[in-house]
């Protein structure tokens, strides 16, 4: 059976917490992807995508920020709403933005019950490892599916002094694997790697029964997840660890440059575009 008749045979069911458990038992490789609106959305979740994120990547690539700190909670909860009404099958995963979980369990659990409640997401996601896991815990107890999220996290960018690969040399290594191992006993039902050399990513996906999902640490994750402006090519840069699967970028550059000359030059619109 060809990959493109495997999506569709299983476009019609909800990607769910358990599915997702059972493709890692299964070594059946699952993808995500950053949505931030209605329109991709739909696209992703047609093309057969698992998981969406509401990325807290917002900030850099929708909101023009160099960090992803400015980004809000109730900024995240209006995405996250139109993300839900483009999807009928990927799981919807809403980023837990900085300081929203941070000053306490207490906080946390509010800000995870306002992406489930009004923002509609099926889990949430919040970067940290051991000193999270109680944070994690409280979110789980109230019913609330967790994503976590260790290695680079973008939200400590001021602590790490930039964004820098995480996990090298033995001390490094040994936090990432204690992080990975916190968050999967705290209750997690999965974990994103992000920023980690290839072969801890491969040590970390064969000691947890989570699934993992890379993000620029290797093949070996049970997932693979990038930001929707790198894979599209709509970003001027992208990390070294980014494919890029099309350069919608240079197509909207030069739709727009040729709508330019035709309105300049009278040909646009012509008479098959006016009403009679």
């Amino acid at each position: 059976m060809s990959t493109v008749t495997t999506a569709s045979a299983t476009r019609e069911h909800r990607v769910t917490v358990r599915s997702l458990t059972a493709r890692k038992r299964k070594a059946e490789p699952f993808t995500m992807l950053t949505a931030y609106d209605f329109t991709f959305a739909r696209i992703f979740d047609e093309a057969g995508v698992d998981v969406l994120l509401v990325g807290d990547s917002m900030g850099n690539v929708v909101q023009g920020h160099d960090t992803t700190l400015p980004v809000t909670l109730e900024e995240v909860t209006y995405h996250t709403r139109m993300v839900m009404r483009g999807v009928r099958r990927a799981m919807v995963v809403a980023d837990m933005p900085f300081g929203s979980f941070q000053v306490s369990p207490e906080d946390a659990v509010r800000s995870a019950v306002q992406l489930v409640k009004d923002g509609g997401a099926h889990a949430v996601k919040l970067e940290g490892g051991v000193a999270i896991a109680d944070t994690i815990q409280r979110i789980v107890t109230a019913q609330i599916p967790v994503m976590a999220h260790v290695g680079l996290t973008p939200q400590s960018v001021n602590q790490m002094g930039g964004y820098r690969v995480q996990g090298r040399g033995d001390d490094g290594r040994h936090q990432v694997i204690e992080d990975a191992l916190a968050v999967e006993a705290a209750g997690a039902f999965s974990v994103v790697l992000e920023g980690i050399p290839e072969d801890l990513g491969r040590e970390v996906t064969e000691r947890l029964s989570i699934p993992t999902i890379g993000i620029g640490a290797g093949v070996h994750c049970d997932a693979q997840v990038l930001v929707m402006h790198d894979l599209l090519g709509l970003n001027d840069w992208t990390p070294s660890f980014v494919k890029q699967y099309g350069n919608l970028g240079a197509q909207a550059s030069k739709a727009a440059r040729t709508y330019i000359d035709e309105v300049v030059n009278r040909k646009f619109p012509d008479e098959d575009h006016s009403y009679s």
